[in-house]
């Protein structure tokens, strides 16, 4: 089975199992999905959206963050990974959107990958759900399941990013990886499916019988 076929199948047991697929972080506006962004790395969506439920209602403008200065921002999100080192970045992130932007979320990728703190992964989600562009990020579980569906042989998440976008219609984009990342915490778990078990990996390969090993990125 060659890959348009693959994709075929994905794309319909996808859209059949998450017709409406919700996006993983709360948020008030653009900026607010940007600090969402940040803190995600390292740490659950979860945890990200049960401390920033806090934070969001009186803080959500970089001129608030600014004002808070780095320290008081650290007491803010000290329940998340490695928060020193985000507050950093979100304190510098606020003072430089302030400074070159008027405060405002940039709208290209060369802008946004400027910022502070900011990554191609990072820049990719604020195209795509902050501003509606047609967009792919792939983070290290979009780049397993890649591996496992046997959609890339790249050995990090750059090259997968410009595999799938090869393989999958730009209209999809947006929803799409949203949707690999529901099916694989729900169905194609790193530690559950190995690519013998769930729907998508047994339509793409009905006869592989031994889980298979993923290269992380």
């Amino acid at each position: 089975m060659n890959n348009k076929d693959k994709s075929k199948i994905i794309l319909q047991l996808l859209n059949k199992t998450y017709p409406k697929v919700p996006i993983p972080l709360n948020y008030k506006n653009t900026f607010t999905l940007l600090v969402s962004v940040l803190l995600s790395a390292q740490c659950t969506d979860v945890n990200v959206n049960n401390v920033t439920k806090k934070i969001y209602p009186k803080y959500n403008r970089p001129k608030h963050f600014v004002k808070l200065g780095r320290k008081r921002i650290e007491k803010l999100i000290k329940k998340i990974g490695i928060f020193r080192v985000k507050a950093k970045s979100i304190y510098y992130l606020s003072k430089t959107l302030i400074k070159k932007h008027k405060g405002k979320v940039p709208k290209t990728y060369e802008e946004l990958e400027q910022l502070p703190g900011v990554g191609h992964k990072t820049a990719s989600v604020i195209m795509s759900q902050g501003f509606g562009y047609p967009a792919f990020p792939v983070d290290t579980h979009i780049h397993r399941l890649a591996q496992r569906w046997g959609l890339t042989c790249g050995k990090n998440v750059v090259q997968t990013e410009k595999d799938l976008k090869k393989i999958f219609p730009r209209k999809h984009w947006n929803k799409l990886h949203l949707q690999i990342i529901w099916y694989g915490r729900e169905y194609c778990k790193a530690r559950d499916c190995y690519g013998i078990t769930c729907k998508i990996c047994k339509s793409c390969y009905p006869n592989r019988k031994k889980p298979i090993k993923t290269k992380k990125a």
